[in-house]
């Protein structure tokens, strides 16, 4: 049968439209070339950076119909910004404020380690800048008798200080003992490190490792659970994993807000 017209005259069949999806925080995505699934952490005017399960961050930048949402091709498109809400909670909990870091003050937080330092600034990062109080690692515990006679603590000049394991007969108890001043308050957890006050839910474990004596606590623990020699990366994405002041232990929270109050309170 002839045609009426020439099929080849036929006007071509417009573009399939790739759905733009905004890249609010917590949406899980695929990038399609590298088959690297994770979900939305954070924005920039030029890029997408997705963490997946075990707390590994990668950027990606704003290709359109690079993603796919729920298996169908998508292109992410930066989140409008939220229209002025009232006062929100920083994940410590404490009411967020809206105005500009204070000058740091003299009194000061010390912590044993860089991992404490990290959790601190993780959870209560957003208070203690508001506050203008500086949280320092002194190395361990064997240095802090040194750090704080160089800190010479005093009236306007408050130290708070927070120690792993300080329980009964401890090193670490016998060290938070020696330092006797008015200016000075000691608080800590039974733990053995850092790490422990994390729930273990949130590593998603039932409960911690058993490391024996004599065994660093920390390559104990990743060789138990399978990271072997790596933990940094191990944790990297056990911190990442912490949201709020409620993923930590009740004893870790008490006893920072024990000190953020102490060195808070004027002399």
């Amino acid at each position: 049968m002839p045609y009426d017209r020439d099929i080849l005259d036929e006007p071509p069949r417009p573009a399939r439209v790739v759905r733009e999806v905004p890249a609010v925080p917590g949406l899980v995505v695929e990038h399609r070339a590298s088959g690297f699934v994770g979900s939305v952490v954070r924005t920039s005017a030029d890029s997408v950076t997705l963490r997946d399960r075990d707390g590994l961050d990668r950027l990606f930048r704003w290709v359109p119909g690079s993603f796919l949402v729920d298996g169908r091709s998508v292109t992410l498109v930066r989140p409008a910004a939220p229209a002025p809400a009232g006062p929100g909670f920083t994940a410590s909990g404490a009411l967020a404020g809206d105005g500009p870091a204070k000058v740091a003050r003299g009194s000061r937080l010390f912590v044993e380690g860089v991992h404490d330092a990290e959790l601190l600034e993780h959870v209560w990062g957003d208070e203690l800048r508001d506050a203008g109080v500086v949280v320092e690692p002194v190395g361990g515990v064997d240095e802090l008798a040194a750090a704080v006679q160089r800190f010479r603590p005093g009236p306007g000049r408050k130290l708070g200080v927070l120690v792993d394991h300080l329980v009964p007969g401890s090193k670490e108890s016998r060290v938070a003992a020696a330092l006797s001043s008015p200016h000075v308050l000691v608080t800590g957890t039974p733990f053995v490190d850092v790490w422990q006050a994390v729930r273990p839910q949130v590593a998603g474990i039932e409960a911690w490792p058993a490391v024996p004596k004599g065994v660093s606590w920390k390559q104990g623990v990743c060789a138990a659970l399978g990271h072997r020699d790596d933990p940094a990366r191990f944790w990297k994405a056990l911190r990442n994993r912490v949201r709020t002041y409620a993923d930590l232990e009740p004893e870790l929270v008490g006893a920072v807000e024990r000190l953020l109050d102490f060195v808070l309170t004027e002399p």
